[in-house]
């Protein structure tokens, strides 16, 4: 789990209050990332734009790596039959799974 400094909390009724001062420390990085608590847990994290777009660019990047060994693993050890598929079998498959193609 990762951990939070005390500033680094917010609970919901004080960010509605101060949305704007939050996304100001925020995008400034004089936070590096902001918890909202809400019922004493912590429920949603604000984080720079450009972190989020990074670490977005990285989850596709391992959900790639995963496919790519899936299908070396296949390919090379062949214990289940190749099986191949139409480009629009696979533009169906990526769009199931949020892709844009």
């Amino acid at each position: 789990m990762i951990a939070y400094a005390k500033n680094e909390m917010v609970g919901i009724t004080e960010l509605s209050k101060s949305l704007g001062s939050y996304l100001d420390k925020v995008t400034s990085n004089t936070l590096n990332k902001l918890a909202i608590i809400r019922r004493n847990k912590p429920e949603a994290v604000i984080v720079p734009i450009e972190e989020y777009e990074h670490m977005r660019k990285a989850a596709d990047y391992l959900e790639d790596l995963e496919i790519a060994n899936i299908i070396k693993t296949r390919v090379l050890d062949k214990t289940e039959p190749i099986k191949y598929l139409t480009t629009d079998e696979l533009k169906i498959s990526l769009r199931k799974r949020g892709k844009d193609v």
